[in-house]
């Protein structure tokens, strides 16, 4: 526990950053889960509109340094390569036989 006041606003701030960063990554998760539900459904424009707002999202809190910039940058080029997969049809896998 800590004893001096610095310490305890230290805590306090901490915890405050903590319950913040988890609400923003919530919203990503929630955002993603509504993207991969459309790709899965094979709906191209709702993933497209779910992926526009989960790019939008994913910026916002990578400028809120809730998660590291590359990894924003490698989940929207998976997620936009899965679109574009879904797109161009089931002839472009990407896998070999």
């Amino acid at each position: 526990m800590a004893h001096s006041l610095s310490a305890k606003k230290r805590i306090r701030q901490t915890e405050k950053r903590r319950s913040r960063n988890r609400a923003r990554k919530e919203v990503l998760k929630n955002e993603t889960k509504a993207f991969t539900a459309a790709i899965t459904k094979g709906d191209a424009p709702t993933a497209e509109t779910a992926l526009k707002a989960l790019v939008s999202t994913l910026d916002r809190v990578k400028n809120k340094s809730a998660i590291h910039k590359n990894t924003a940058a490698r989940r929207r080029s998976r997620l936009t390569k899965r679109l574009n997969a879904l797109k161009a049809g089931p002839a472009k896998s990407g896998k070999a036989a």
